[in-house]
């Protein structure tokens, strides 16, 4: 084998491992592809991201990932470098969100992975290897929130939109894409020393959590939200829905909070609200390929860089430790340095 292959078959992942007491640890180690499972496509990985599932799955939360050792990163952008498809070549490069990756997969904290072809979005024009990763898993969730709202009648003259967790990656990219698409937006975070971060992004009121759930126990509160994008789960997400205006929707796709909640019909009966659940790990290839030709042109918002902090292999796991703890603000994006 020449040294050129031989550059491309070896590269650097970091995995975890389960040890026999049932701990976990990492390590930064250095793979073959010939580890990887037969696919499609054979990717170089230049950026990931760092997610709440990957947080999960680097540190053995039960029911994410069923199989160590493993190596995380759900989301991915690189170049092809080997392709059993004619849809792909080597060369292009391609944006890989969701599905299995980084969960029974190995993922994008790893110089190399392998996927179907089924799984991969060319990479649009108008989004950097970088953005794209600042966008990741998170702004596709953010965006196919908007979608969905809109679709069921939501716009900038409904009035405000809500949206709950807002520091977070899916929070911030909600705030800062529907500041650029004209509505006007409120933020509930628990960050306080946040909000000049969510005006930068476009937030034109924020409120501390226990300011929103100020009246918890009442069935309905008064009309407020043209709309809502929850991303913690839990009662806020039905104090959201009490408030919404006669009519209108929310949107749910967090549960960092809780999984569970509880609360009456009245707004969806009294008030004619829907409440719409959004999942980006199974959306279909068409759809994803469509809402990242958005977010690369009309729905790319001028604040995006500033939702960015870097990390590496070496420093990930910092990251991991800071988004457990509700300390991440914004986007952690990890640099496969070569």
């Amino acid at each position: 084998m020449d040294a050129t292959k031989t550059s491309l078959s070896k590269f650097r992942a970091l995995r975890v491992f389960r040890e026999v007491d049932g701990t976990y640890r990492h390590e930064i180690v250095t793979r073959s592809v010939d580890e990887l499972p037969p696919d499609d496509l054979l990717i170089d990985v230049r950026y990931s991201s760092l997610n709440y599932k990957d947080a999960l799955s680097a540190t053995g939360a039960p029911g994410v990932t069923r199989h160590y050792p493993h190596t995380p990163g759900i989301d991915a952008v690189g170049t092809v470098l080997e392709s059993s498809t004619d849809e792909y070549r080597s060369g292009d490069i391609v944006i890989v969100t969701g599905f299995r990756l980084g969960m029974d997969r190995d993922g994008g904290f790893g110089q190399r992975i392998r996927v179907p072809a089924n799984w991969a979005v060319h990479k649009p024009n108008g989004l950097s290897l970088k953005e794209s990763m600042i966008m990741g898993t998170a702004g596709l969730t953010a965006s196919l929130c908007v979608e969905k709202l809109t679709r069921l009648g939501m716009s900038p003259d409904g009035g405000p939109v809500v949206v709950t967790g807002s520091t977070g990656g899916v929070g911030s990219c909600a705030v800062g894409l529907l500041s650029h698409l004209g509505y006007e937006v409120h933020a509930v975070t628990g960050k306080t020393t946040q909000h000049e971060f969510l005006r930068s992004l476009g937030a034109q009121a924020i409120y501390s959590r226990e300011e929103f759930m100020d009246g918890s126990q009442r069935a309905l509160l008064s009309e407020t939200w043209g709309g809502v994008i929850d991303t913690v789960g839990g009662e806020m997400l039905m104090h959201a829905i009490k408030g919404l205006n006669y009519g209108c929707s929310a949107a749910a796709c967090g549960l960092v909070s809780s999984p569970k909640f509880t609360g009456s019909v009245f707004p969806f009966i009294l008030r004619n609200v829907n409440l719409l659940g959004v999942d980006t790990a199974e959306t279909p290839t068409a759809e994803r390929k469509r809402m990242w030709e958005r977010l690369a042109g009309q729905w790319k918002f001028l604040q995006l860089e500033q939702l960015q902090s870097l990390y590496n292999l070496e420093t990930v796991m910092a990251g991991v430790d800071r988004l457990l703890k509700g300390e991440m603000v914004g986007r952690g994006v990890v640099e496969l340095v070569r």
